[in-house]
């Protein structure tokens, strides 16, 4: 340990290889703090060729490596294992924007960029990179792309795998893979950076990424609507794409309970409509803002929706969606849960959450709901729990049980156990019962192809 201690702090510097206890701690513990992991040390590179100098090390050592970014894994991906023999790589000093091209509509950035930190610069060129998610002041861009984030805004722009024309990734042998190439066309050979993406650095390590940029909207319209059922959500969204298609950027399905633990725990929000059991929160970009608050009169008047409110300015849009970017929050505030993130055809959103509100009603009566999600895209957050400290503990213990009948409903829809937070280590088990075995052959095959040793972020996804 000593000895490869020394050749990554002569790769990085001393100061960039942490081996004290109260040094690492930050980086053993996932967001939700349900993984903690140990390691021999920390190592923060500064650029790809240390990535690279590093992963080779660990390799000649026999040493598994787990890549970090912002640590905001809802899966446990980015958190080692007990063992404490992996050595944690954590890509933050890679925070460089290298190139803005607006004529190109391309950012090229380094993969421990901040998402925010894009965005930002994307907007300083006048564009716009769409990619937006609550936890995007802290989480970074390798991270995106290894897990192939969603966000709110997939219904016009796609998740991060569309967003991504080319990256850099430092493979488990040490060697640099440079895609880094802006090209909307390139038909020559295996598209290798889909590897990559959603990968969670099972494959390898993302240095850098080549992402596309849009035209910044010359208006924004967000509105807040009730509605009394799943069912006229749905109906709603897609009376909203047929009204203005590629104009509806974001449409968000909210519950009364998911609401009310916002309202409970996050200070300064406020309730925009009387109570409701559910909630649509819907974004209009370059749409008159006219033509919205017309539609959405139309809406209302045709009992579509229950009651409404338009925000009026930038700062009122930001409070609405406050209450949506919150509920995770909120959430942990309130205590532990059992999540879920999974995925449905957008016309069996209603049939999925009647059935399993039923059946987790039946074997747990008293169980508490809280759903919430991207309704645009059939993506779902299906958490939970029960409203008493005491009852809760036993809940928790029944996850097992919890989750069978939650994602044996979703597969019999046609959907995914996971839609945009990845496999981790928490859905690893769980994959088997759902991908077929071909599936999981192939992911396997392509492991070893790349990874032979089993190195690279061991015990996750596969």
């Amino acid at each position: 340990m000593d000895s490869l201690i020394a050749r990554l702090a002569a790769i990085v510097g001393p100061a960039n290889v942490l081996t004290q206890a109260a040094d690492l701690q930050p980086y053993l513990t996932d967001w939700r703090g349900r993984y903690r992991g140990a390691a021999q040390c920390v190592v923060r590179p500064g650029c790809t060729a240390e990535v690279a100098a590093v992963v080779r090390a660990c390799v000649d050592a026999g040493v598994p490596v787990v890549p970090q970014g912002g640590n905001t894994s809802l899966c446990g991906a980015a958190t080692p294992d007990a063992t404490g023999r992996a050595v944690l790589v954590s890509l933050g000093r890679l925070n460089r924007i290298v190139a803005v091209d607006p004529k190109n509509n391309t950012i090229s950035v380094e993969a421990g960029c901040t998402l925010v930190a894009v965005q930002a610069a994307a907007r300083n060129a006048g564009r716009l990179f769409p990619l937006a998610l609550a936890s995007q002041g802290s989480c970074q861009i390798g991270g995106n792309l290894s897990t192939n984030a969603g966000g709110v805004q997939v219904l016009r722009y796609g998740n991060t795998r569309e967003l991504t024309l080319g990256l850099e990734v430092v493979l488990p042998s040490g060697e640099i893979l440079d895609g880094r190439r802006g090209l909307r066309k390139d038909n020559t050979g295996y598209d290798l950076k889909q590897l990559f993406i959603g990968a969670e650095g099972t494959l390898g390590i993302i240095t850098s990424a080549v992402l596309k940029l849009f035209p910044l909207p010359a208006l924004q319209t967000t509105a807040w609507l009730n509605v009394v059922s799943p069912a006229a959500a749905v109906d709603l969204l897609n009376r909203a794409k047929t009204a203005f298609d590629a104009r509806l950027t974001a449409c968000e399905l909210i519950s009364e309970s998911a609401l009310g633990l916002v309202l409970q725990h996050i200070p300064g929000t406020l309730r925009p409509t009387g109570n409701s059991p559910w909630y649509v929160l819907a974004e209009f970009s370059d749409a008159e803002p006219e033509a919205v608050e017309a539609w959405l009169a139309d809406r209302l008047e045709a009992g579509e929706a229950g009651d409404g409110v338009v925000a009026q300015s930038a700062a009122q849009a930001q409070k609405l969606w406050a209450l949506r970017e919150n509920i995770s929050e909120a959430q942990k505030i309130e205590g532990v849960s059992i999540k879920h993130d999974i995925a449905v055809p957008l016309s069996r959103i209603p049939e999925f959450l009647a059935a399993a509100d039923a059946a987790l009603v039946a074997a747990f009566p008293g169980v508490r709901v809280v759903a919430f999600g991207h309704v645009g895209d059939g993506n779902l957050h299906y958490n939970l729990s029960k409203p008493e400290t005491r009852e809760n503990a036993a809940f928790i213990a029944a996850q097992p049980t919890v989750n069978r009948i939650v994602h044996d409903l979703v597969h019999a829809l046609g959907g995914s156990i996971s839609a945009e937070h990845g496999i981790g280590q928490l859905k690893r088990e769980e994959l088997l019962r759902y991908k077929s075995p071909v599936e999981i052959a192939l992911m396997r095959t392509l492991k070893q192809a790349l990874d032979p040793q089993g190195l690279m972020n061991p015990g996750k996804v596969v």
